[in-house]
């Protein structure tokens, strides 16, 4: 019966890969090719492979989307899983603050970086304002490249927290209360209960989190870029604006797909070891 089931998914599943073979044929077909618009593309082989490891900017870039990614890990994944226990378990409010913990996922994600450029403002920015009261007043996203960086990933922060909060808050509520009964039955502290039943029975909402996020972040593109546009400098060109600026501004087609395919790997192979590593800390499965 089982296997049965795989027969209604096989169509399914035949569309999504064909939408996606296609595309990334077409993107492996032009990096081996000199594209530039209003001329004959010009076949070059593994050339453009060769230049994007050689550019200075593009290993910058790359050096920062890894410390971005690493960095929204560290402070979401114990943020929302903070939170997450936090939450009313039962009644009246569970609904309310379920509610009000989606609502900046339902922002999209270029009106978030225009709304965070608007708080950020010298002139009428609430951060700005938040900032000289406890003195520091020469805040200013748009030329201090530390200003500017921590704006993105506080940005980042608000923006998607709420979702690792509700993969917990869900995961949480997934658990038996046997466990938990059990646990005080043999007397076990709270840090007990815990580091050996909350978050062995986490295990998969985490790794969830931890996926999903990390892809996220590795791809950000419209909130920085309406933020800052990349700047100051190039502090907060990440690679997906370094692949825009390469492909669309630079009218590099060939290029631009080179690093596209590079980017494409990078995510798939960081995405793999960060899911290897988490599945096999504590011996494996939870169950």
């Amino acid at each position: 019966m089982k296997n049965r089931a795989w027969w209604f998914l096989l169509p399914a599943l035949a569309v999504m890969s064909l939408s996606a073979f296609i595309p990334l044929m077409t993107v492996i077909n032009y990096a081996q090719y000199s594209v530039f618009p209003g001329s004959a593309p010009q076949f070059i082989g593994m050339e453009n492979f060769i230049n994007v490891f050689q550019d200075q900017v593009f290993i910058g870039s790359l050096m920062r989307q890894v410390l971005f990614s690493f960095e929204i890990l560290l402070i979401e994944i114990p943020l929302g899983l903070g939170l997450a226990l936090a939450l009313p378990k039962k009644g009246k409010w569970v609904g309310w603050s379920l509610v009000l913990l989606g609502i900046p996922l339902l922002i999209p994600w270029n009106v978030v970086g225009i709304i965070w450029r608007v708080f950020t403002r010298s002139d009428i920015g609430a951060v700005p304002a938040i900032f000289s009261w406890f003195g520091y007043t020469s805040y200013n996203a748009s030329l201090n490249s530390a200003d500017a960086w921590w704006t993105v990933v506080v940005m980042d922060v608000w923006h998607w927290t709420p979702l690792v909060v509700l993969l917990c808050y869900a995961g949480l509520q997934a658990i038996p209360e046997e466990f938990y009964r059990a646990a005080k039955i043999d007397g076990a502290s709270a840090w007990s209960t815990f580091r050996y039943v909350t978050l062995p029975k986490l295990r998969h909402a985490l790794i969830l989190a931890v996926l999903l996020r990390f892809m996220d972040s590795f791809k950000i593109y419209a909130e920085p870029f309406q933020l800052t546009g990349g700047g100051p400098g190039n502090s907060t060109t990440f690679l997906s604006i370094y692949t825009s600026r390469k492909a669309i501004g630079g009218f590099n087609m060939g290029f631009g797909a080179a690093v596209s395919i590079v980017y494409f790997f990078l995510v798939i192979l960081i995405s793999w070891l960060l899911y290897t590593m988490m599945l096999n800390i504590g011996g494996g499965s939870s169950e």
